[in-house]
């Protein structure tokens, strides 16, 4: 499986939301993973994005269509990353 760093930025929406309900992240990385990705793990944070969610999927498609979704429904904005474990990195460059 392939690994993927997704960033969010919550709209105002998204903020009452997970203000309101915020049980709702959960049910939202339920249907993250019954479109074909793993949550890896998760991680709120302070800055200039709320969430951090580390992924893995077995293509780019399964996570560009995720993606894709979540920005559809109007409550959040993403920024999808590819990683590379290091290892692979360097076996990669070295060939």
């Amino acid at each position: 499986m392939k690994n993927y760093i997704m960033l969010t930025t919550l709209t105002e929406e998204g903020s009452r939301t997970v203000k309101n309900q915020p049980e709702r992240i959960l049910q939202v990385n339920k249907a993250v993973e019954s479109w074909g990705a793993k949550i890896v793990s998760q991680y709120a944070l302070f800055g200039p994005y709320d969430f951090l969610t580390l992924l893995q999927a077995d293509d780019d498609m399964t996570i560009l269509k995720i993606a894709a979704e979540l920005g559809s429904r109007g409550t959040l904005k993403t920024m999808t990353l590819p990683a590379v474990p290091i290892e692979e990195f360097v076996k990669g460059i070295s060939e």
